[in-house]
């Protein structure tokens, strides 16, 4: 709390004063949503290839897998990680954050390439076979990069999502913007400027990542012969 005074003393403290101070953490969210997001879509992918290629028995265990992480709070896995997985690594707030919500959406982005897979069809895969395509290459080279197009929509909602709940990092004291937002509104006694600063941010964030996400859909977008 000191901290804060000292960094806001001899200025206003008004919305304008609050909106820097805190959208002064936007990197921390911002480092956190880099790491979770693509580590999780790298996870996701490799998941979502075994549930739909490797087998009845290879599905059923990422059916298993899937159900767990959905099921399971962030936060609970966040504390797991931190208190109880990490001791004898010493892992920062930050990474322990991080590494929490990658794994979390690793379920939620491999059923969203699952999806995708199964949408593209079978005959696609057949169709590259035909014309002396290995099956990995049929995967690789024809049904992956339609997949990933089809997937652009849901996984514009899950980079959302990521980008919210980076603010679990909080909890263990990384300085991002709700932490910030909840310390300084508890320093100035204006907790509602505070929690709005932050909430306008969050706003702005998801707002962009949306609109660039679109623009690479529509870019991506086959054009239709109707």
């Amino acid at each position: 709390m000191p901290v804060i005074r000292q960094e806001l003393k001899g200025e206003n403290l008004d919305f304008l004063t609050l909106l820097r101070y805190i959208a002064s953490g936007t990197a921390y969210t911002l480092g956190v949503t880099a790491i979770a997001l693509p580590s999780g879509l790298l996870i996701g992918t490799l998941l979502a290839f075994l549930y739909v290629y490797g087998g009845k028995g290879i599905g059923k265990v990422m059916n298993v897998y899937s159900t767990i992480m959905r099921g399971i709070p962030p936060l609970v896995l966040l504390f797991l990680l931190y208190f109880v997985v990490s001791k004898g690594i010493n892992l920062s707030g930050f990474w322990a954050g991080s590494i929490s919500l990658g794994i979390v959406s690793s379920a939620y982005q491999m059923e969203i390439i699952r999806g995708a897979l199964l949408s593209v069809g079978n005959d696609q895969l057949m169709a590259a076979r035909a014309v002396g395509l290995s099956r990995r290459q049929a995967v690789i080279n024809i049904v992956l990069p339609q997949a990933l197009r089809l997937a652009i929509p849901p996984w514009s909602n899950e980079a959302a999502i990521i980008i919210k709940d980076s603010s679990l990092v909080y909890a263990l004291g990384v300085p991002e913007i709700l932490r910030r937002a909840q310390l300084i509104g508890a320093s100035t006694h204006q907790p509602l400027l505070a929690y709005l600063s932050a909430a306008l941010i969050y706003f702005v964030l998801v707002t962009v990542t949306n609109r660039l996400l679109n623009l690479l859909e529509k870019k991506l977008t086959v054009p239709s012969n109707h």
